[in-house]
């Protein structure tokens, strides 16, 4: 168990599937507790930056009902390292935290992304003067997939290559951490599909899940720090299943004994 009075919340990556945190928001709010300090990659760095401007789960899942129509986030790019251009990304994120910086939030926040030219941790804090978009951008930007984010002359791509669920960059001894990608996140079975096309990706996908599964694992069992490990069963949903936002945030509810 953890001092729900002091503790850090950490929220992984996970796409569509960080739709779960919402889940463990709610339960939260319902039993009237505020972390202290959050912490996030990627979906969990979206999540809980609306979370640290004073964003109820509520209005932060309305953001989801939105995100369901993939039109209203994409736009495709015929040119540079990435097939979506960040443009309409960019405005959502305009809208929702305008000239806000990180050292701006009501609940102090930390933003993990990774550093392109050496792969290196970084760790957008209070004492980083940008602007929360920007460094959201930077958290969420899948290489190949997203377009990478330039700040103050450094390219930085997704957190999940460096530290999908981040611990380690908790300030306090005791964390809630939700993992989204962890042990109830990949199917045993390999894929079985009619479409060989369907095998490959499907394929992909897991071996990503086991990769970010296995870096999470490593930092689990170095850590000396008090951790409440919540892993929602997202097994049966992919990455981009934004569409399936009433189902995923289910997953997330009554995981944790308060």
């Amino acid at each position: 168990m953890i001092d729900y009075s002091n503790f850090s919340l950490v929220l992984s990556g996970g796409g569509a599937l960080g739709i779960a945190h919402l889940g463990v928001l709610e339960d939260l709010e319902n039993s009237n507790i505020t972390p202290n300090e959050i912490v996030g990659t990627s979906m969990g760095g979206i999540i809980g930056a609306c979370l640290s401007i004073g964003l109820k789960q509520k209005d932060i899942y309305k953001l989801f009902v939105d995100f369901s129509n993939v039109f209203n986030w994409v736009k495709f790019s015929m040119h540079g390292n990435s097939v979506i251009k960040s443009s309409k990304i960019e405005k959502i994120f305009s809208d929702i935290f305008g000239s806000l910086k990180i050292k701006d939030t009501k609940i102090p926040l930390k933003i993990v992304a990774t550093n392109l030219s050496n792969g290196d941790v970084k760790v957008f804090n209070n004492k980083s003067d940008i602007f929360i978009k920007d460094a959201l951008l930077a958290t969420m930007a899948i290489p190949g997939i997203f377009e990478e984010q330039s700040i103050l002359g450094t390219t930085y791509v997704d957190g999940f290559l460096s530290e999908n669920l981040p611990i380690n960059q908790a300030s306090l001894n005791d964390i809630l951490a939700v993992d989204v990608l962890g042990k109830n996140s990949f199917l045993v079975d390999s894929p079985n599909n009619f479409l060989k096309i369907q095998n490959v990706f499907d394929m992909l996908e897991k071996s990503l899940r086991l990769l970010m599964y296995n870096q999470t694992k490593a930092s689990l069992s170095k850590t000396k720090k008090n951790i409440l490990l919540i892993e929602p069963t997202t097994k049966e949903y992919k990455t981009f299943h934004f569409h399936k936002y009433k189902e995923i945030k289910q997953l997330g509810k009554n995981l944790i004994l308060i």
